[in-house]
């Protein structure tokens, strides 16, 4: 069975369509729950999260189009696995990996984009709620304005406006600990 008759047949309500699915995308949606929640929860919660992930194209089977199913599950695996953590109280601390910072010519280049980074982060951490989710769910997990909207139980135009007004503030933090630090 292909992918596009296989999700005609969850239309239809036949769960060995489900079956399919769950056989086909249980490895792309445990590694997207284990790279959210891994080390944080246990084994059984992340277990229970995929399984909810299958759960919910079951109930929403109607929403997911034959070209995107993988996307879809993926957003539900993201959306699923950070509720999970915020319930638990352990969303994650950002983080960074030096791969990701800007190339900069030798030892102090390296240092200094190093330094710039970690402000950058304690200031996201510093925006405190709801901001600091919004953040994180836009800038760190890619969701869009109005599934963060749905999950904080915003309009996507107000996620959209705290997102614009966390940048300026962001921009004013950095470029005031740049002056501070002598860079300016």
């Amino acid at each position: 069975m292909d992918e596009k008759r296989a999700l005609e047949r969850l239309r239809q309500g036949d769960e060995r369509a489900l079956e399919w699915f769950v056989r086909r995308y249980t490895p792309y949606v445990g590694s997207i729950v284990w790279s959210i929640v891994g080390g944080r929860l246990s084994v059984q919660d992340g277990e229970e999260i995929t399984a909810d992930v299958f759960l919910t194209l079951w109930r929403t089977r109607e929403r997911a189009r034959s070209d995107a199913v993988r996307g879809y599950l993926g957003a539900i695996a993201r959306s699923r696995a950070i509720d999970r953590l915020r319930r638990s109280g352990q969303m994650p601390e950002l983080e960074y990996d030096e791969q990701d910072m800007p190339v900069q010519e030798g030892p102090e280049g390296t240092v200094l984009a190093r330094e710039d980074k970690e402000l950058l982060l304690k200031a996201v951490d510093g925006l405190g709620p709801p901001d600091r989710e919004i953040f994180l769910r836009r800038y760190y997990y890619g969701q869009p304005a109005p599934e963060i909207g749905r999950k904080l139980g915003m309009t996507p135009e107000a996620v959209r406006q705290r997102l614009k007004r966390g940048r300026e503030r962001l921009r004013l933090i950095l470029e005031r600990g740049a002056m501070d630090d002598g860079y300016v």
